[in-house]
């Protein structure tokens, strides 16, 4: 079994937000595979299905992004899955605007989310599938942006050239979510990164 967990904040008011993008790829990779959200557990709406002969559980964490690790322990536990079989799909501003990276384990690369995750399960061996959503046009080169300003930026709405972008890469996030149910994390990174 696995459990693919898209990162966002519950409610209206945040679904367009960039710090939603995890929903949003995980929204479409459902509806692809005919998966609906239609059961509350462990601080989640999930869906389960069968994909690719796996097993999987899809869920959006209802605890708001900086507490989602809260929702995705209690899912770890209630499942009795190890942690290298959860993947964690969630927005990313040093990533170009649209261009998906996968990695196994590592930081938290300053993600409230992930963060949250890692400090909850108390370990860092699962699979993250970024999504750049860039950074700020302020922030011009490669300097660092303030809290402030980036926690302005993640929660505002992607711009009508950020979002045909964006609907360009989440149907990638969705055959790339496929290719990690079928195949290892190698070949995924190197075939996504």
């Amino acid at each position: 079994m696995k459990i693919i967990v898209g990162l966002g904040n519950p409610g209206r008011v945040y679904a367009s937000n960039r710090h939603n993008l995890g929903f949003m790829c995980l929204n479409y990779f459902a509806r692809t595979h005919g998966i609906k959200f239609d059961k509350r557990k462990a601080k989640a709406r999930i869906g389960s299905g069968e994909i690719a002969s796996s097993k999987v559980i899809l869920a959006r964490p209802q605890t708001y992004m900086n507490r989602s690790g809260e929702s995705v322990s209690l899912l770890v536990r209630k499942f009795d899955i190890n942690p290298h079989d959860l993947l964690v799909i969630h927005d990313d501003l040093d990533l170009p605007l649209g261009k998906i990276r996968i990695r196994h384990g590592g930081g938290s690369g300053g993600h409230k989310g992930i963060e949250s995750i890692t400090s909850c399960l108390d370990n860092q061996d699962f699979v993250r599938l970024r999504v750049g959503i860039g950074r700020p046009s302020a922030a011009a080169g490669p300097t660092t942006i303030s809290d402030a300003d980036a926690i302005s930026y993640v929660l505002g709405d992607f711009t009508p050239d950020q979002k045909q972008i964006i609907n360009q890469a989440i149907p990638r996030v969705s055959e790339a979510i496929l290719y990690l149910l079928t195949e290892d994390i190698t070949a995924a990174m190197n075939r996504y990164n």
